[in-house]
């Protein structure tokens, strides 16, 4: 199974910006879509944003303009730089992978599906 490790939670002042990272590991080959979910205190987990190898992104309508998703395939990274946070954006950021090709031992490939890290906290607020 892939391991998704997060980074760059923290504490921010409204409208200040964070930036989360997240690495992918576990002889990964490739990785079609990576990107961001969040899940704020009762509530359920919803899309942040994504991109997949196609360079096609998806952003949630309330943080496009502010927001911005990249990767860097080759390293099996992906970022996540937000800008003028909001309040609402407080939340556990979950780093998410689809679409994982896998090395085996044997020499073939292992796919899996949807993949999530542990989760970082945001919390904006003064």
């Amino acid at each position: 199974q892939v391991q998704l490790v997060e980074s760059g939670g923290g504490l921010v002042q409204p409208g200040g910006s964070l930036r989360l990272s997240c690495a992918a590991s576990g002889n990964i080959f490739s990785i079609f879509t990576m990107g961001w979910y969040r899940q704020a205190p009762g509530k359920q987990r919803e899309l942040v944003a994504t991109l997949d190898n196609s360079k096609q992104t998806t952003y949630a309508d309330s943080v496009k303009g502010r927001f911005t998703v990249s990767r860097d395939s080759a390293k099996h990274t992906v970022s996540l730089q937000m800008n003028n946070l909001t309040p609402d954006a407080t939340a556990v950021y979950y780093c998410y992978a689809n679409g994982v090709l896998r090395r085996t031992s044997a020499g073939t490939f292992s796919a899996d599906n949807d993949s999530w890290g542990r989760g970082t906290q945001i919390i904006v607020g003064s």
